[in-house]
């Protein structure tokens, strides 16, 4: 019998979950059940296939059939590429290796199936008129992928894109693995309290577990994904500060096992190979042309639009910065490692704002119930109900059910805390989808990379690590208030340079007064932050404003300096030659300014080499467009009012891409977005429409 033809009934894949609302049976998952899935999966998604193109369905019935078809392999990737992320060990790692790039050719043998494009073809060039709106969009998108994904290349294309994007995948799965293996390396050991000076007890504590968890005496410093690390604003030694920096920036770049050079200069030229045989300039242009920007070069005109206002802001930061560090008794120029350090400085003595001192106010539990929590109950009429029954992937995640006016609709699970086995960052992704056809509810999921405590200790977060929270509970927003026919079209199933825009306006709430007042109290004594500290902290969050700017788009045009690469461009390309075709893009774009490195370095930009973000990075501050321009509608309507998240819930979130962003958001704005509020909120009004 073929091992793919079916799955033991003992596999918890073999079935859908039994559990509420079809979380994953965690406690039953083990390694093991992943590849025995993923082959019975892929033999049952074939034969599907066979039958509902032999079947000659109506075109509804057809469209239905296609978007039900793959359940279970869906439901064992689901799990499988979560845990990835969260939870991975090396017999993980090892079937994730194998495996990613057969996964990846199935689902170019299923969109690429001449059966199947024949009928969407067909379809699409004469739709029948009882299609609804949703069905027809599917329609639409179905045959641009088609299009988009080398439906209408030769057998030679078609066996080269194959063998392109299988390839790919491997490699993208490796970048993670090594960029993994490296920022845990490169963690950075002190031997003596002193050198840590500045760091709050919780943080010295902590940074003591870490160093006793591998076996080591002293302190141990673990790495964030990106450049800059929270570490930095409180060190108060220059040494200590500079080899925690020189530590981040290392990462992926130094030779040995682990480096990523090679693996990101084949992916870069792998992706410009596809590109040109689907008939693009580079791999920017494949992207670009399906999301809402639609034209790279009116990205990359707009973010060097940005770039001149944000690198004079910057050198007029800087310039600040140095006669702080000149005052405190070091020598200029200010260094990269120093900028956090005297920023926080410059908040303490201008606005009376001490990030650190804040953290006592801001404890992790009342953060996520008084704030997160309570803001989607004023909007949306939410109700969060922790369910400890349920079984959970890692120690220390927790599931909670949602509940709205009609009752109970979905899970939301939360990771908060770093461990090893976990990739850096913070993301929002989900077990299952809503979808009105599989009657299928929504599961998601926020990973955060806070650190833990130490024993009997309460976890207490920075100011930027609660900006976080807000910012990915607003992906899980458009996930669990998703009201759509088709997976497809599912909560953030939307353009990479929409997909940001629900998180950012979220984001904007955490520190609105009524917000603030609610949740930031003092985890000892219950006292609500002073006043002078509240506003302060609304008008710290001003400054900065050209370091913020001028790093994020640093990252968003090395992006795609990378990936407007043409084909053969790379042929030849050594690993060292990577510090140089960086340093080269960033002088180029007008970015370079030492003191303010790109928020990623391509060797550990995880977002493009081993993410979804691929030429996308830019999509940030093209939602912050939107996002700067909603929050203004939600001030002139009231702000946190139920009228307003309902009006938001109704024209938007709840649409997810089962209609044109863009129209969505002129159904919520009454209006096309207008750049002036982004351009007033980063101070960047030299900069032009």
């Amino acid at each position: 019998m073929d091992p793919r033809a079916g799955l033991p009934a003992d596999n918890p894949f073999a079935a859908p979950s039994d559990l509420p609302f079809g979380l994953p049976p965690f406690d039953r998952v083990r390694t093991g059940h992943f590849a025995p899935a993923f082959d019975a999966g892929m033999a049952a998604h074939r034969a599907e296939l066979d039958e509902l193109l032999a079947a000659e369905l109506p075109a509804a019935a057809f469209l239905d059939a296609l978007e039900s078809s793959g359940r279970l392999l869906a439901r064992a990737e689901a799990a499988f590429w979560n845990l990835t992320g969260t939870d991975a060990d090396d017999a993980l790692r090892a079937v994730q290796e194998e495996y990613a790039p057969e996964l990846a050719a199935h689902h170019d043998a299923v969109r690429l199936d001449p059966r199947v494009v024949a009928r969407v073809r067909a379809l699409h060039e004469d739709p029948p008129a009882d299609l609804d709106a949703e069905a027809r969009r599917l329609l639409e998108r179905l045959h641009s992928d088609a299009a988009r994904s080398g439906a209408l290349l030769d057998e030679a294309g078609a066996r080269r894109l194959r063998e392109l994007n299988a390839e790919l995948s491997a490699l993208t799965t490796r970048f993670d693995v090594e960029l993994l293996a490296d920022t845990n390396d490169l963690a950075v050991h002190f031997e003596r309290a002193e050198e840590l000076e500045g760091l709050a007890p919780a943080d010295l504590a902590r940074a003591a577990e870490a160093a006793r968890a591998r076996g080591r005496d002293g302190y141990v410093v673990a790495l964030v994904l990106p450049t800059g690390q929270p570490v930095l604003e409180a060190l108060r030694r220059r040494t200590s500060r500079e080899r925690v920096h020189r530590a981040s920036i290392a990462r992926g770049g130094r030779g040995g096992e682990h480096d990523t050079r090679a693996l990101l200069q084949r992916i870069a030229a792998l992706r410009a190979e596809r590109a040109r045989l689907l008939g693009f300039a580079d791999h920017a242009s494949w992207v670009v042309a399906d999301e809402t920007a639609g034209d790279v070069e009116a990205v990359v005109g707009m973010l060097r639009r940005l770039a001149p206002a944000a690198v004079a802001n910057a050198r007029s930061e800087e310039a600040e910065l140095t006669e702080l560090l000149v005052a405190d008794g070091e020598a200029p120029p200010l260094r990269a490692w120093d900028w956090s350090y005297c920023a926080g400085r410059l908040l303490r003595e201008r606005f009376a704002v001490d990030t650190e001192a804040l953290r006592p106010w801001f404890e992790l539990e009342r953060v996520l119930v008084d704030g997160v929590f309570a803001t989607a109950s004023a909007l949306y009429g939410l109700s969060f109900t922790e369910r400890a029954d349920l079984p959970v992937y890692a120690d220390g995640v927790r599931v909670f059910e949602v509940a709205g006016p009609g009752g109970p609709f979905g899970l939301y699970l939360f990771d908060p805390y770093a461990r090893e086995s976990k990739r850096g960052g913070a993301w929002m992704s989900s077990f299952s989808d809503q979808s009105g056809l599989l009657g299928t509810a929504p599961v998601v999921v926020n990973c955060l990379n806070v650190a833990r405590p130490a024993p009997g200790e309460a976890t207490l977060l920075t100011v930027d690590e609660v900006e976080t929270l807000f910012h990915e509970f607003g992906h899980t927003l458009h996930g669990l208030l998703s009201d759509v026919r088709y997976p497809r079209f599912s909560g953030t199933n939307v353009p990479r340079d929409f997909v940001e825009f629900p998180s950012q306006v979220n984001e904007f709430w955490g520190f609105e007064p009524e917000v603030l007042q609610r949740y930031a109290r003092h985890h000892v004594t219950g006292e609500p932050l002073p006043d002078g500290a509240a506003q302060g902290l609304r008008a710290a969050r001003a400054q900065g404003q050209g370091f913020a700017t001028l790093e994020y788009l640093a990252a968003a045009l090395l992006d795609l300096a990378w990936h407007r690469l043409p084909a053969g461009a790379l042929d030849g390309a050594r690993p060292e030659d990577v510090e140089r075709f960086e340093a080269d893009a960033l002088a180029e774009a007008g970015v370079a300014l030492e003191a303010v490195p790109p928020r990623y370095r391509s060797t550990y930009f995880h977002h493009v080499f081993g993410g979804g973000y691929a030429a996308a990075y830019y999509s940030y501050v093209w939602s912050e467009v939107l996002d700067a321009d909603a929050v203004e509608w939600f001030a002139e309507n009231g702000g946190l009012r139920r009228e307003n998240g309902e009006h938001f819930r109704r024209t938007l979130l709840s649409r997810g891409g089962s209609v044109d962003p863009l129209q969505a958001y002129r159904d919520f704005r009454g209006r096309d977005a207008a750049i002036e509020p982004l351009l007033r909120r980063r101070g960047l009004q030299g900069a032009g429409a």
